[in-house]
């Protein structure tokens, strides 16, 4: 699937841009015939593949990210819009301070359009397979399996995005769907069908797969415990935390398990490996969208999404969004004896090179982080520098090394698009999964057993080869104070509850620091109020100016509104959000 080409998928369901989801047709005139064959049928399967990459397929996928770096780091604590100014794609910077942020948003409207669309593609895929043989599709029941995994993935995006949604399956007529209220199911209600859309779909799966990128059962397993860890956490209409329900946190448990013992899966020896190509669809990845260049289309099918992500300087010559917070920066603060800073890690700033190495920190810093005078991945020219940063005056100079591989590697496009690669896109790492399982298990009382699970993630990145100082002059000559060990209940730390719940929060912020991620587990554990006002906001504001007047809305900025033209659309069927004119 990694070189797969998309040529016939991109010419017969190509789309135009439209107010609602549901009038999307088929470019060209295609018989049932045709669609219902072999070749056809896996063709839909590819389509509703192409998808997890955004349906656009082109560099308008920027302003609907499939990747959430909008939607998950920029709502949260970790990081800044970046790009030229407030004004540039000023929609996102309504997203990041929660000001302005209104129904009549044109890309939120597209990014409910893009979501559905992908719906739609898995659903008409599912329909004609449900319409063959075995006889006629071999695979027609792992195909099945497929489609139902990439729908429940769809659905999911859409209920943590705006929470009320129409949900329907492919048995409802396409005449139908204006009837399909976005209120008929409650959020526990839609994410207990998201969950058996993945238990179903597991039950179909191969545990392998012959191409790498198609969901396996082990996929789906862990996206089932994702699914139902989020229905854990039960949520009042006002989308305030309700309560935490005991026997789903021990589905979880027994979901994780079962990935962790027979999945085959297990961390990367070394944190960088993560951002290098080579080690796409590794034993690490669970879940990825797949990524390509040199595969016979003119750019490749790199990642839309993070088009605009790239740093300035001669590396990229990017646009410079989604940069790294300074709040980010400080988490990776550690004490003398390597563990994170849970309450002071904010009470000061790590800015230069020279704080770096008078504060002890968590090596993740610099595989995630670009700061001025620290080596950029193998770049040999020169250190990242103030050149590299595009807009510094509001969004200061960090960048997401993260994302981003190093720039001689062969698998970057050279020029446009910036900083494109081969590199995937993970949905779920292998470290989610041990995190969930501690996370129920914390949430339990059992936070005993969630101490070794924790520190298998923290003995990788203590064992990854740390960033060297530009100019060092040994092997160990680093570009920090690089501290980080493993959590000793009753030798330097006292392992209660409430400590682990705040070391299993940390060490998320932590690892999947700028994946699109962290806004969601903010709601989720129902402290984004929290968080955002009174840890990020109350400080970053001193430091950004931009941010004077952000400020999270309890009740309200859970969730976006519901997109006015799609309200229009159903003839005012559909139900706005809490808090939403």
């Amino acid at each position: 699937m990694k070189y797969i080409c998309v040529l016939l998928v991109l010419l017969l369901f190509g789309t135009a841009c439209k107010n609602d989801f549901l009038d999307t047709k088929p470019k060209g005139k295609l018989s049932d015939e045709l669609l219902n064959t072999p070749d056809g049928i896996e063709s839909l399967c590819v389509s509703a593949y192409s998808a997890l990459a955004g349906p656009e397929g082109n560099d308008g996928t920027f302003l609907s990210p499939t990747t959430n770096w909008v939607y998950g780091d920029v709502r949260a604590e970790t990081a800044y819009k970046g790009g030229g100014g407030i004004g540039d794609i000023g929609e996102f910077n309504a997203f990041e301070t929660f000001n302005g942020v209104y129904a009549t948003n044109g890309l939120l409207d597209r990014k409910w359009f893009n979501l559905y669309i992908s719906v739609q593609r898995a659903n008409n895929a599912i329909r004609r397979l449900n319409a063959v043989t075995e006889q006629q599709v071999p695979l027609k029941n792992i195909r099945l399996g497929e489609m139902r995994f990439l729908r429940a993935h769809f659905f999911f995006e859409l209920s943590r995005l705006f929470n009320k949604i129409p949900y329907f399956d492919e048995n409802v007529a396409t005449e139908d769907y204006i009837k399909i209220s976005n209120t008929e199911f409650t959020r526990d209600q839609i994410l207990e069908k998201i969950a058996a859309e993945f238990a179903t779909a597991a039950e179909l799966l191969p545990a392998t797969q012959p191409e790498p990128g198609r969901a396996t059962k082990y996929a789906a397993k862990a996206y089932e415990a994702k699914v139902t860890l989020y229905r854990a956490y039960k949520q009042n209409a006002d989308n305030t935390l309700a309560g935490i329900d005991q026997i789903l946190l021990n589905k979880v448990i027994g979901l994780c398990d079962d990935v962790i013992a027979n999945g085959g899966y297990h961390l990367l020896s070394d944190f960088q490996q993560l951002s290098q190509a080579e080690y796409d669809n590794s034993r690490e990845s669970v879940f990825a969208v797949q990524y390509s260049i040199n595969d016979g289309t003119a750019q490749g099918r790199i990642n839309w999404s993070n088009l605009l992500n790239a740093p300035r300087g001669p590396a990229y010559s990017g646009d410079g969004f989604f940069q790294p917070s300074q709040n980010l920066v400080n988490s990776y603060k550690t004490d003398a004896n390597g563990l994170p800073l849970f309450d002071h890690y904010n009470n000061s700033n790590i800015m230069t090179v020279e704080d770096g190495l008078n504060n002890n920190v968590d090596p993740r810093l610099d595989f995630t982080v670009g700061r001025i005078g620290v080596r950029w991945k193998n770049y040999n020219a020169a250190p990242y520098g103030p050149d590299w940063a595009r807009e510094p005056a509001t969004y200061g100079y960090y960048a997401n090394k993260k994302a981003l591989v190093s720039p001689e590697s062969p698998s970057m496009v050279k020029g446009f698009p910036w900083g494109g690669s081969a590199l995937n896109f993970c949905i779920i790492r292998y470290p989610d999964v041990l995190l969930w399982k501690a996370e129920a298990l914390i949430e339990l009382g059992r936070q005993t057993e969630a101490v070794s699970l924790i520190n298998e993630i923290r003995t990788r990145a203590k064992n990854s080869k740390y960033v060297l100082a530009w100019n060092n002059t040994s092997s160990t000559d680093y570009a920090a104070r690089y501290t980080i060990t493993n959590y000793q209940p009753g030798v330097n730390c006292n392992w209660t509850q409430d400590y682990a719940r705040k070391a299993l929060r940390f060490e998320r912020k932590l690892e999947f620091a700028m994946e699109g991620e962290r806004f969601f587990d903010l709601v989720r554990w129902g402290i984004a109020e929290q968080v955002l006002n009174e840890e990020y906001f109350s400080k970053e504001k001193s430091l950004r100016t931009y941010l004077q007047n952000a400020k999270f809305v309890k009740g309200r900025d859970e969730y976006f509104p519901i997109p006015q033209n799609q309200i229009n659309f159903s003839g005012g069927l559909y139900q706005q959000n809490p808090g939403y004119l």
